[in-house]
């Protein structure tokens, strides 16, 4: 762990001139276009890890401070620290809330059982509204994914490689849709479906242009 967090914070401290650097190795390398097109991907999965994880943080401040309001409200003990606790913990997608819903609960049965399980019951609602309603929203904006395609990813993620499947799913789910809607309209500005307008499809590819642009620094 030592090794990598050291590894981590020379990486950060050299972004610029490992950068410059990897562009010149694939330019040196690989033609052009293919290049072009390489570090373009690059830098869509740059910028949407970036947002996921804005938009993960977002989403537990938000939860944390749902739960503290509640509690103070309710005057259950320990509101704050439980509310903290379970902000850390819902940085795990969907479901690392329950943890710290766990962790809860016991600090509170031990000053008044009663208040567990009115505890309980509060999570449950809020965890509902938070996984099905604020959480898509907030994410999905963030990496530009619709909600149903945030909720797919966290099953299908945590399906097949647990907590660290949801954590990476969702980001990588987002390029892949992006990539291939903009491969698909492309295919459609080929072919001439009269079911797309041609005015949409050139304001899309106009508006992909100019993102790529800025992000080439042109």
């Amino acid at each position: 762990f030592f090794i990598a967090f050291s590894f981590a914070c020379y990486v950060l401290f050299q972004k610029e001139k490992l950068h410059v650097q990897i562009r010149k190795v694939f330019f040196a390398f690989l033609p052009k276009k293919k290049a072009d097109a390489f570090l373009k991907v690059c830098s869509l999965t740059y910028r949407t890890f970036a947002n996921f994880l804005a938009g993960q943080c977002l989403e537990a401040v938000i939860l944390g401070c749902m739960f503290v309001v509640i509690l103070s409200i309710l005057r259950m003990p320990y509101a704050l620290l439980i509310g903290v606790l379970i902000a850390f913990t819902a940085l795990i997608p969907i479901f690392g809330a329950f943890i710290g819903c766990a962790v809860g609960s016991f600090l509170i049965f031990m000053v008044n059982p009663k208040q567990a399980i009115l505890f309980i019951i509060v999570f449950l609602v809020l965890q509902q509204i938070e996984g099905n309603l604020i959480y898509p929203h907030v994410v999905g904006e963030s990496v530009g994914l619709p909600s149903i395609w945030v909720l797919a990813a966290v099953t299908i993620g945590g399906n097949l490689m647990g907590i660290v499947g949801m954590l990476v799913f969702i980001p990588l789910l987002s390029v892949f849709y992006t990539i291939f809607r903009e491969f698909v309209y492309l295919r459609l500005k080929k072919k001439h479906i009269k079911q797309v307008t041609k005015t949409e499809i050139e304001e899309y590819t106009a508006e992909e242009i100019v993102n790529s642009d800025i992000s080439e620094g042109k």
